[in-house]
This record gives C-alpha cells, structure tokens and sequence, in this order.
C-alpha cells in the first residue's frame, strides 16, 4: 500500500493505475477504521482494480459544541488495517491540502431541503460540509466508483443526488451496514460508549427491527418502534421516523413501496443513528 499526504502524491497514483488501464474505487472516511469500513473496501475491489481509501476527519462537517477535537484520530492502527485488506493507496491529506484557502473555508456545496431535516436539523451545516468535502474528493481522485455505507442513509441519499447532477459517470455504490452480535450498527463512535451505555444503544436497532416485524401499515411500523424506545429512557431518543426511500420525503399509510425506518438517539454523550428499510 502507497500513502499519499499530498495532492500531487495522490494523482500520481491514479495516474499510474488510470495508465494501466484500471478501474477506480474511492472508499472516503474519517478513519477510526472497524469492520463496517473493510466490508466497504471489499465492495470496492469487487466494482474496481485499484482501490483508494481517504482518511481525513473534515471540519467543515462538525458543528459548534460537536466532536471535532475528540473524534478518535488512529491512523497508525488503520494503517494496519488496509495493509492487511491490500488497499492499493491511502490518501491521508492535511486540513490545507483538501482546503487551500484553510480550516477556515466556508461549504461550497449546499444539501438543500433535505438536508435541513433529521440530521440536518440537530446538526446545522453538517450536510452541506459532508458533500462539500465528497465533492473535493471526487475531483481529486475522479473515481469510477465511490463506496458508502447505508447506515448513514440522509448522508448517502444526498451523495447519490449530487453524484446524479455533477458526476454523471460515476457510480455510487451502497453497501450495507455491519452490526455488531447485538445487533447495534458500527460506528467510531461505539467506542465512546460505556459498558452500561452500549447495553442502552443496543436499543435503537432492536427498535428498528420491532418496526420492521410490525409493519402492516407504516403507522403500526412507527408506533412499533416508538413503544420500543419507550421503554429506553437513558436513550435520549431524537427521531423515529418513516422516508420514501428514493425522496426522503415522510410517508403515510396510503404509501407503497421502499422506506427507510430511520432512528436518532443520544446514548451517554454520543449521539448515533440507524435505519432499517421496509417494503410496504
């Protein structure tokens, strides 16, 4: 595996792989890397020939009084981890590589109206941060395929919109989210949980699937979930909602078709989130 620090660095890379013919896989995280980040390297390798994963903690993404300064920094531990799953190169930039003008740049890339909404309104910005950095990316490695998770599904929704509008080549591709035995969606942030509290966070995905099995109508689905977290009050519960999977738009009971159960929640100090989809 070949890291890059740098811009320059990284499209020499690519350039060698584009030169060889090969396909292009981008994998984007903010590192603290477990077992929900190598399955999406593993989707990777199976769309492409050349695999990069980026690692930058983006601070356009996180909000006053947000985890930006305590978010788990473990680069040399991920290190490990992509040699041993053959990522082809890292790209490990600086906060004035990806930003010239620096910490202090502003979006240029705004989520729109769904964006504002779930995440979007308990993180102000959040969204229009996340692509704004997605965008950056995707200029520097120009991907042929970018692999996201489905846990973080406003996130990948709006990724998928703006890859329709300003990157038409180029292919999103979802993978599904990694669970831990309990059930509870991986996240870096797990590992701010105390034993007690990760009991607590178990919670949101057994409501989900309380959701999913009582799904007769999207209300019985909702009320399901909602009576299930009732009986989590340590879990200082944000949403439990029902979206139309391809408008993330709320539904109701005259609805068909595919959506996404969603649930946010505040476990200790860590906020997490999860989603189950749901045929009606």
């Amino acid at each position: 595996m070949h890291i890059a620090t740098t811009v320059s660095q990284l499209a020499t890379e690519v350039s060698v792989a584009r030169s060889e013919g090969k396909k292009v896989a981008l994998v984007p995280t903010m590192g603290a890397l477990h077992a929900g980040h190598l399955s999406l390297i593993a989707a990777a390798r199976k769309h492409a020939d050349f695999v990069v994963v980026s690692i930058f903690v983006n601070p356009l993404q996180f909000g006053a009084g947000e985890d930006f300064d305590k978010y788990p920094r473990t680069l040399e531990a991920d290190v490990e981890s992509l040699e041993v799953v053959n990522t082809d190169v890292l790209f490990a930039p600086s906060v004035s590589d990806v930003y010239p003008e620096g910490s202090v740049a502003e979006p240029t890339k705004s989520a729109g109206a769904i964006g504002v909404v779930f995440e979007g309104a308990a993180r102000p910005g959040h969204f229009d941060g996340m692509l704004t950095v997605v965008a950056r990316l995707f200029d520097l490695v120009k991907p042929d395929f970018a692999v996201f998770g489905q846990k973080d599904a406003q996130q990948l929704f709006l990724i998928k919109q703006m890859a329709k509008v300003d990157y038409p080549a180029l292919q999103i591709v979802a993978a599904p989210t990694v669970r831990e035995p309990s059930g509870l969606a991986m996240s870096s942030r797990n590992r701010y949980l105390s034993a007690d509290a990760h009991k607590v966070a178990e919670q949101l995905s057994a409501a989900l699937r309380a959701g999913h099995t009582n799904a007769a109508s999207p209300s019985a689905a909702l009320e399901s979930a909602r009576a299930f977290m009732s009986k989590a009050p340590e879990a200082k519960l944000d949403y439990i909602a029902l979206v139309a999977a391809n408008s993330f738009e709320p539904i109701n009971d005259e609805f068909k078709g595919r959506a996404l159960l969603l649930i946010a929640a505040v476990v200790g100090q860590t906020r997490l989130i999860d989603n189950i989809e749901i045929t009606f």
